[in-house]
């Protein structure tokens, strides 16, 4: 199985077909035709459930989630749907459990694979093709982008997990540690010597900068995670967050930053900026003296990004997106080392 991750896409995808069909059987599906959806760290299909509705079935990539931890993702989810949040309903299987595990000999490693209802609508876009042209409105449809984000904050902090809820924690060593969560960005071999000192300095200082600003417990919680294009749906006017495959504890601007930083170097960047500030604050409180540690949550958004293309190559999006990431991390740590030196801080 050690040549599964260097067949090409199309090659794992008809393998992973094959899981899908397995799994299904779970969920009492036995006449389905999988419709590929996506296929980059996790695997997602359509498919038609017993009862004739649509669904997305999500075959997860081998190690990244324990089980107490996909449980405890879709658990949250499932309560976000109960309380009225704009999010997919989770589909348990026939046994009841909202996620099971399938092998088949053709995919290496037991999979955790999972369902939710399909949602009907349009991606905001993609990371590889940028923002669709259904948005048509952009401070309007930000600006509902906002408030999404508000509710789902004002949700984590009014509820109650259950008893061994587990998720990972988008915090000071898991943007800057030793092991962050989506890798050792400063080690990326696509970094020249000059741009990885570049990156080894100004991650020293995001960690010092951070580590001030740790026991902010007010702007501290669970959040999504990955607002990118691909992780919001439009339709009829409204809003729709999926995928929380990323989920975890962190701080909430490291969600306003996720969105806005797509707009970097855009002359729609104020707009998306101001619109998303607009929309948070009619759900949410968010002062300006905290909107003033927005670069600082660029640079390590960006930096997660350095670590995903270095950690995830065997993808066409990673391969595909490397000099752009590149390019914009080491701009954002030369930004933000400069002003921080300009404001009389230590760099």
């Amino acid at each position: 199985m050690t040549d599964f991750y260097e067949i090409g896409v199309e090659a794992r995808a008809a393998r992973m077909r094959v899981l899908a069909l397995q799994a299904l059987k779970s969920w009492g599906i036995t006449d389905c035709q999988p419709q590929l959806i996506k296929i980059r760290e996790n695997t997602v299909f359509r498919v038609t459930t017993a009862d004739g509705t649509d669904a997305a079935l999500r075959i997860h990539r081998h190690g990244y989630h324990s089980d107490a931890a996909l449980q405890s993702e879709l658990s949250w989810m499932r309560a976000l749907y109960r309380d009225g949040i704009e999010v997919p309903e989770v589909v348990a299987a026939r046994s009841g459990a909202l996620f099971i595990t399938s092998t088949v000999e053709s995919v290496p490693e037991r999979r955790q694979v999972d369902m939710v209802k399909w949602l009907e609508g349009e991606p905001l876009g993609s990371l590889e093709e940028g923002l669709s042209s259904a948005v048509d409105d952009i401070h309007r449809i930000f600006t509902e982008v906002g408030r999404l984000v508000a509710r789902l904050h004002n949700h984590a902090a009014n509820w109650q997990p259950p008893p061994g809820f587990v998720r990972h924690a988008w915090d000071v060593d898991g943007l800057t540690g030793e092991a962050p969560l989506w890798g050792r960005f400063w080690e990326f071999p696509g970094l020249d010597k000059v741009q990885r000192a570049l990156i080894e300095r100004a991650r020293h200082v995001a960690r010092s900068d951070l580590i001030a600003i740790d026991g902010d417990s007010q702007g501290y919680g669970l959040i999504h995670a990955d607002f990118n294009f691909d992780n919001m749906l439009l339709h009829d006017g409204g809003v729709t967050a999926i995928d929380f495959d990323d989920c975890g504890y962190g701080w909430h601007l490291f969600d306003l930053a996720t969105i806005s930083i797509m707009f970097r170097g855009s002359e729609d960047f104020d707009t998306v900026c101001n619109a998303v500030i607009e929309g948070y604050r009619r759900e949410r409180p968010l002062s300006d003296e905290t909107l003033r540690q927005m670069p600082l949550f660029y640079l390590v958004r960006g930096f997660t990004y350095l670590g995903w293309i270095h950690t995830r190559s065997e993808t066409k999006t990673a391969r595909d997106i490397t000099d752009e990431i590149v390019d914009s991390v080491c701009e954002l740590a030369e930004e933000y080392m400069s002003a921080r030196e300009q404001a009389g801080g230590q760099a």
